[in-house]
């Protein structure tokens, strides 16, 4: 059933807000050590403004405050991030793609961000003064140069295939993805860091890295929001986009420049997560519709609760081990992406 009046998003936004809250709460709690839900709400709600100075820790032990704020919450926080973005960023090119597979995995933009990771731990650029900045700004560089390299491959005249931009994407991520494996063969030094990006881990994250991404995020956000009623104009077509005075060209080359922005921002600092910008805009869009005014602000939070499950189940799942959070979004991810395909093809026949 889907909500038709403003009143009910309004509403349902502030569940899934909620939600969040909650879901950051359980993360929290679950993990090697015994800690009760009590205590984690009531650390977590001590570092908040104003509810802060009305909650008493002094209950709670120096152990369970420093498992909770140093080690469990800032993966969390990165997780729900990274979640907001990759889903944003997923919505964003399903409009301008016009393709419900459209995700930054899937074109391979992930992969180029990784690649340009990659190739700074070559150059050994981390260790310079500035070396997480450097590094950011290589996966930004391989980001927009995959996505224009994909864009042009799937182009013909003004016009982009849907097939075409999915097989481009996937043939460009395959290349950059055996790139990637030649440089951990002649780099393996560097092996251990290169892996972390290609599975995609958030947890060795701190609190720095957390407060370099939220710009990148939110701001990103931002701007791909101004941009939401042509989005959503652009889902008739562009011939009909550019007679309701949409400059369609302009607005791609924006949409793809910021969105490769949040993706370069959120590989630098997680690695490569794929199938959360597929999976998420289009549970929000079953629900809610392709009003992008509220496919992504939705798809913000949901997109950020899905991560924080997902990394939960990662280090959880098989404790004291932990699975990459990228092997958990492709398990829930590929079957959904099987099922889009399949769907395609019963159209096509």
């Amino acid at each position: 059933m889907k909500f038709s009046r403003k009143k009910h998003f309004k509403l349902f936004f502030c569940v899934c807000i909620v939600i969040l809250f909650f879901s950051a709460v359980i993360s929290a709690m679950l993990g090697s050590a015994d800690i009760s839900f009590k205590e984690t709400l009531y650390v977590i709600l001590s570092k908040i403004p104003i509810v802060g100075s009305l909650v008493s820790t002094a209950s709670i032990s120096q152990n369970h405050m420093l498992i909770i704020l140093q080690i469990r919450l800032p993966r969390i926080i990165t997780s729900a991030l990274v979640g907001m973005g990759l889903s944003v960023v997923g919505a964003s090119f399903q409009a301008i793609f016009k393709n419900p597979m459209a995700d930054p995995y899937v074109l391979g933009v992930s992969s180029g961000a990784a690649l340009g990771a990659a190739i700074g731990f070559m150059l050994q650029l981390d260790t310079l003064a500035l070396g997480s900045t450097v590094i950011t700004m290589m996966a930004f560089i391989g980001s927009i140069a995959t996505t224009t390299l994909v864009y042009n491959i799937a182009r013909v005249k003004n016009r982009i295939s849907p097939t075409t931009l999915l097989l481009a994407g996937v043939s460009v991520s395959f290349l950059l993805s055996s790139i990637i494996s030649i440089i951990m063969v002649f780099n393996r030094q560097q092996v251990e860091k290169i892996v972390f990006w290609t599975m995609g881990s958030v947890s060795a994250v701190t609190y720095n890295q957390i407060f370099t991404l939220i710009p990148f995020i939110f701001i990103g956000t931002a701007i791909i929001l101004l941009f939401s009623r042509d989005l959503n104009i652009m889902l008739t077509g562009d011939d009909t986009a550019k007679s309701l005075g949409v400059e369609v060209e302009n607005v791609k080359k924006v949409i793809l420049a910021v969105s490769s922005i949040i993706v370069a921002a959120c590989v630098s600092i997680s690695g490569v997560i794929g199938f959360v910008g597929l999976i998420v805009p289009h549970a929000v869009r079953m629900v809610f519709g392709p009003d992008h005014r509220v496919l992504l602000p939705f798809s913000l939070i949901i997109g950020a609760v899905f991560m924080i499950i997902s990394d939960t189940v990662a280090r959880t799942i098989a404790a004291p081990s932990e699975i990459p959070v990228g092997a958990v979004t492709a398990l829930f991810g590929s079957p959904y992406f099987i099922y889009l395909l399949i769907k395609s093809k019963k159209r096509v026949i």
